[in-house]
């Protein structure tokens, strides 16, 4: 079993800069984008601020591949990466349905950052939009050797959603406790004295329920 990586999480750039123009920075160890190859895959959203989320179980989003968007503007911008983004979910109450939200994540800035994104609805939602940063990732062995990857994202607020803080695992079951516990503590200290951000996560940070098996249809 190899040596755990450390939790490295920085803050989003509503808390770093005044301009959106720039990425988010970090003041302690330098943050790496994750590599787009990374992301693609179905991640499990096992904590979460959002309310919504603590009517709802086995939350999951999708991300997959799809063609970067190049400027039509100039031949010479370079593209901004793209993934189409599907989130699904089952109610807790009545029968469980599965209910689904599908759109499409643009890259905020070209160049390769795969860490601050775009979000557009797809269908009926193609009005909708949204903003959200990637604020830590990484994986880690398991004892049984399995890989277990991870990922800590802030979402801006929208028409429908507050602000807020989601935590991801690949693994279905959700995050191994281990883990969890060291993502929240590295977030508490990211956050502290940081307003509103800060009292999310010590006052709105929820876990979200996961029933296997997930119903896929």
């Amino acid at each position: 079993m190899t040596t755990p990586t450390p939790i490295t999480i920085r803050l989003p750039s509503k808390y770093t800069s005044s301009s959106s123009t720039t990425p988010p920075t970090t003041t302690t160890t330098p943050f790496t984008p994750p590599p787009l190859t990374f992301l693609h895959r179905t991640w499990t959203v096992t904590h979460s601020t959002l309310r919504m989320w603590r009517s709802a179980r086995n939350v999951r989003i999708t991300y997959g591949p799809l063609p970067p968007l190049t400027s039509s503007s100039s031949s010479a911008s370079a593209p901004r990466d793209r993934v189409s983004d599907l989130v699904e979910y089952e109610s807790l109450s009545g029968n469980g349905k599965l209910k689904r939200i599908a759109g499409v994540d643009t890259a905020t800035f070209a160049g390769g950052d795969t860490s601050v994104w775009d979000w557009r609805g797809s269908g009926l939602l193609f009005f909708v939009g949204s903003h959200w940063e990637v604020l830590g990732w990484g994986e880690r062995e398991l004892d049984d050797a399995v890989v277990e990857r991870w990922v800590v994202t802030w979402f801006a607020p929208t028409v429908f959603t507050a602000e807020g803080l989601d935590i991801y695992s690949d693994r279905r079951e959700g995050a191994s406790e281990g883990l969890v516990e060291e993502v929240l503590k590295a977030l508490g200290r990211v956050t502290e004295g940081k307003g509103r951000l800060g009292e999310m996560v010590v006052k709105d940070m929820r876990e979200v329920a996961v029933q296997l098996p997930w119903k896929e249809t």
